[in-house]
């Protein structure tokens, strides 16, 4: 990308199981401590990360209670990355903002509820807003309400890539001038029966029920799956040269982005990680960058036997210097759709701050791993920085960050 096309992010807004925020989550990442914890013992027992003190009723009206939770962290977060960005709703031209969100099961929480009422009133006990509440368009529906931004306006799927493919789409969206302002990223709130079943059917989740703080453990030898759980990232991207004129600082900007596919399987990943490492490159040739150019790499990392050891092999042999790699997930747990947003915001605080977050949980990397896994919070420079997220279905998408003068 061209210097006068550059891309930066001027706003980060973040409600994870970390911290309600953007500083609390980075203060809890930053110092490796998970948040998981044990519920609903002996029912059976489900380990889960949830948002601290969640209070719907800050957003007001009906925001506060009409929409579906995953959409409500959405909301929370998006406020915080437009002010964090000095930008004001009011004062924009609303048409030339777009709004992208990723999400894997939005409207999970009102379905199941609205579904479980059909079965116990009939179709008159539910709320005429089942429909509505529960359909993943609604993620970015509700935002551009919020933001009185009439510009594209859209939700993604792509399993647990899905806020990174947000941001990716986002940045497409800036690329064909198809608007001044995104505001882009992913909410989850899937801590379901359903999903906590059904992911627990898969053999996905962790079973770790007499550690719940060390249950997940990305690239460790003792993994045996994730934690699920719900918040929300949001960022808002824009030309550099239009944030400068505003007096804006940009936090970094975004170098290239890359996606693919691997055609494989529904759940399993490619065991050679064609996909993956395709959209790795992708990302470096779009930032004009050699491999060698990577200080850091924000892993995917959900603690599962197979994704980790396959992204494992991948980094290695596509950034054969060994960069110093990192998981966030054993500190905020799998948060899905929403895991590869909050994972990008929190890479871009990295290069912002030159810190690199542990991966918590890391006692003993898994036999054959040939990668730099950061265990302590690291200073250093980070000029290029990846943030690389993977989905069920083979959907990849890697994003690269610089540091902004």
């Amino acid at each position: 990308m061209s210097a006068p096309d550059a891309v930066c992010v001027t706003g980060v807004g973040m409600v994870t199981p970390a911290g309600d925020g953007r500083e609390a989550t980075w203060r809890r990442v930053r110092a490796g401590l998970p948040t998981a914890v044990l519920e609903n013992e002996g029912q059976p027992p489900r380990l889960v990360c949830r948002v601290p003190s969640f209070g719907p009723e800050r957003l007001g009206g009906l925001a506060a209670r009409r929409p579906d939770r995953c959409v409500q962290l959405a909301l929370l977060a998006a406020r915080d990355a437009v002010a964090d960005a000095g930008l004001d709703p009011a004062r924009w031209d609303g048409a030339r903002v777009a709004v992208v969100t990723g999400a894997g099961c939005c409207g999970a929480q009102t379905f199941e509820a609205q579904h479980r009422l059909l079965s116990e009133a009939g179709q008159y006990g539910m709320s005429a807003f089942s429909v509505p509440g529960s359909l993943g368009s609604a993620l970015a529906a509700q935002l551009t309400m919020e933001l009185r931004a009439t510009g594209p306006g859209c939700t993604v799927n792509t399993a647990c890539a899905s806020g990174a493919t947000a941001i990716c789409t986002a940045l497409d969206l800036l690329a064909l001038d198809r608007c001044d302002v995104a505001v882009a990223g992913g909410a989850e709130a899937p801590l379901t029966p359903f999903y906590l079943a059904g992911y627990d059917r898969m053999r996905a989740l962790s079973r770790r029920f007499d550690d719940p703080a060390g249950a997940l453990r990305p690239f460790d030898a003792g993994r045996d799956g994730f934690v699920l759980g719900e918040g929300a990232g949001m960022v808002v991207l824009e030309r550099e040269r239009d944030a400068r004129a505003r007096g804006a600082r940009p936090r970094a900007l975004v170098a290239g982005q890359g996606t693919a596919s691997d055609a494989h399987h529904v759940v399993r990943p490619d065991p050679a990680g064609r996909g993956l490492a395709a959209a790795v490159r992708q990302a470096l040739r779009a930032a004009g960058a050699a491999p060698g150019d990577v200080a850091h790499v924000n892993a995917h990392g959900a603690g599962t036997r197979l994704g980790d050891r396959v992204e494992a092999d991948v980094l290695a042999a596509v950034l054969p210097h060994r960069p110093p790699v990192t998981s966030t997930k054993a500190v905020t747990g799998h948060l899905l759709g929403a895991a590869g947003a909050v994972e990008a915001a929190l890479t871009v605080l990295s290069v912002e701050r030159r810190t690199i977050p542990p991966t918590a949980n890391l006692t003993a990397p898994a036999p054959g791993t040939r990668l730099d896994l950061v265990t302590e919070s690291r200073s250093q420079r980070l000029p290029l920085a990846l943030s690389v997220s993977t989905g069920f279905g083979g959907h990849n998408a890697a994003l690269a960050f610089a540091e902004a003068s």
